[in-house]
């Protein structure tokens, strides 16, 4: 079985890597965007199991790649976790409306406490889809 993919939107290129190296312990294959341009142009060829997103980047923002996302057939099928700092209920009420499956402020979640999340939300789908014959 090829381990689940993950595709880390995230422009603080620390809490990238730190994010990386441990969901890849945890026997995940992981990629690495640092802005919404290069994660869209990677989700053209690598189809993660699950996206986890930041919303302020350089170039485009993680609200423009949800809705970008959102609109194509295949990618919108991907779930997409969003980790920011912009803990107002209105950024996350528009994060939600536009297809992101879960909200964490940054300063509220450790590293530990995400990849955990990560690893629950991809278990959880594995176990809801049908087998593949």
């Amino acid at each position: 079985m090829e381990p689940a993919k993950v595709l880390i939107i995230e422009d603080d290129h620390f809490l990238s890597s730190i994010l990386k190296s441990k969901l890849e312990k945890e026997g995940f294959e992981v990629h690495q965007a640092f802005d919404g341009d290069e994660g869209l142009a990677i989700l053209q060829t690598f189809k993660p199991n699950l996206i986890l997103l930041d919303l302020i980047m350089p170039k485009l923002s993680g609200f423009d790649v949800l809705q970008q996302v959102s609109v194509d057939p295949e990618l919108s099928q991907i779930p997409i976790m969003v980790a920011s700092n912009l803990g107002q209920d209105s950024d996350i009420q528009k994060a939600k409306s536009l297809g992101a499956i879960d909200y964490y402020v940054k300063v509220r979640t450790s590293i530990d406490e995400l990849a955990q999340l990560v690893k629950n939300v991809i278990n959880q789908n594995a176990a809801s889809q049908p087998n593949q014959t």
